[in-house]
């Protein structure tokens, strides 16, 4: 899907990703699959930067709302951030924006996670 990883740091992450002609919907704008996909990654890439470490993590409950339509060609960007950290579960919750900083759809995400022992 051209998911990127751009950046990291304690409890956040952003991954980049153009939308080809083969992710568009019936409209010609960017599948929200596509939108959740790329939201549900940055969530996920931000829980594994946690300490201690989170050896698995597994989204069980996703929301988001789209807010603008996105372009296929044009970059989006998406940027997770983790609200609640615990031992079990892990709360977070994303903004994709495009190349413009137009807001495209904000998420929100639970994980359940297994963590390295301390």
């Amino acid at each position: 899907m051209g998911l990127q990883l751009v950046e990291t740091g304690n409890g956040t992450a952003t991954v980049d990703m153009t939308p080809t002609e083969d992710m568009a919907n019936s409209s010609g704008f960017v599948h929200g699959g596509i939108i959740s996909t790329l939201a549900d990654s940055a969530m996920g890439r931000s829980v594994h930067t946690l300490k201690p470490g989170v050896v698995r993590a597994t989204s069980f409950d996703l929301k988001l709302n789209f807010i603008n339509a996105a372009k296929i060609g044009e970059s989006l960007r998406a940027t997770g951030k983790v609200v609640h950290a615990g031992r079990r579960t892990v709360v977070t919750e994303c903004r994709v924006e495009d190349r413009n900083g137009k807001l495209v759809a904000t998420a929100s995400g639970t994980f359940a996670v297994k963590r390295e022992k301390e």
